[in-house]
């Protein structure tokens, strides 16, 4: 699939510089004293705003609610991009559509180009290979050590937001170096929020009794356990296509509540929450929302809840996890 979009990527192009007068008629006019910014997903488009201010017009691709990890732009949205000032993605496989599409001339910046990747880990994760116990594939391992996968959650620390957003600055002065101290500013004043935040997790971790969270769910939040030295179990990797979980998965994780008196069990925005209703009916202990912060529901975009909200309400589900 991936190899078949990318050969219709230059047909595509063509076609959408045709139509590009049809494609503007549609969308929302362009304001030529603003800067036009084009992002991705939901963190990029938050610290977008909260760096550019009113001096930009910011468009996000994935819309509140939808599925971020099979995302394709539409013909109108490659367009958007092409003409936009300063795209802003994640990178990572997850948008390997992006290296195909966007030309030499398209100023990018890639999130996962701003910090210190890690690895996605099987540690703490019931793994599928699992359920294959004494049935080892050395071929698979093989290509799995060839083929280590990076965690894409980048943004899920405030000390990885202020990297981001230090780039995203940057960025912002070289474009528009007219108004290149009223972005510093915007900068110093959200830095200043974020290290607020981070000083908050670090003493909520910091004041609990336990240190294990378990997630029933997919588990995005690599970075942020690592950061804050918090150790995990979960059931998927933070991209995993797994949506149900099996008997093994939930015995797995039921057994690490019973052992470590886990108080409760998280799961991920718009998780369909099954397997935390059943390990609570089992152990129970109660569930609670973990918000990665990667999308937003409609509501919440309409409310203009941030990427800080979502981020003190993690808080909040600490405070009941961790004492």
């Amino acid at each position: 699939m991936k190899h078949a979009f990318r050969k219709i990527i230059p047909l595509l192009l063509t076609l959408c510089i045709a139509l590009s007068g049809c494609a503007a008629q549609e969308a929302e006019k362009k304001d030529s004293s603003k800067l036009q910014i084009v992002c991705t997903n939901f963190p990029a488009y938050d610290f977008a705003r909260e760096m550019a201010g009113d001096r930009a017009q910011i468009k996000l691709l994935i819309k509140p609610g939808a599925e971020v990890h099979s995302y394709e732009p539409a013909p109108k949205e490659i367009v958007a991009i092409q003409e936009s000032d300063l795209f802003i993605c994640n990178g990572g496989e997850s948008e390997a559509w992006v290296e195909s599409l966007v030309s030499d001339d398209v100023n990018v910046l890639r999130m996962m180009d701003c910090v210190e990747t890690v690895a996605e880990s099987s540690e703490g994760i019931y793994a599928s290979d699992h359920d294959h116990e004494g049935e080892h594939d050395h071929d698979a391992d093989h290509d799995h050590e060839h083929e280590e996968e990076l965690d894409e959650h980048v943004w899920t620390t405030p000390g990885n937001a202020a990297k981001i957003c230090y780039a995203l600055c940057d960025k912002l002065c070289e474009l528009d170096p007219d108004n290149a101290n009223e972005y510093m500013l915007n900068y110093e004043v959200y830095n200043a929020k974020l290290m607020e935040l981070d000083i908050d997790i670090r003493t909520t971790v910091m004041n609990g009794v336990r240190k294990t969270l378990v997630f029933a769910d997919r588990f995005p939040m690599r970075y942020f356990t690592r950061e804050y030295g918090l150790t995990y179990y979960a059931a998927y990797p933070g991209c995993a296509s797994q949506t149900e979980p099996s008997a093994k998965t939930v015995a797995f994780l039921i057994d690490h509540v019973r052992e470590e008196n886990i108080p409760a069990v998280l799961y991920m925005e718009f998780s369909n929450e099954k397997m935390a209703d059943v390990i609570c009916e089992d152990t129970g202990c109660k569930k609670l929302p973990f918000y990665s912060a990667h999308s937003i529901t409609a509501q919440q975009f309409e409310d203009g809840v941030t990427y800080l909200d979502l981020m003190r309400m993690n808080i909040e589900t600490l405070k009941e996890a961790l004492y």
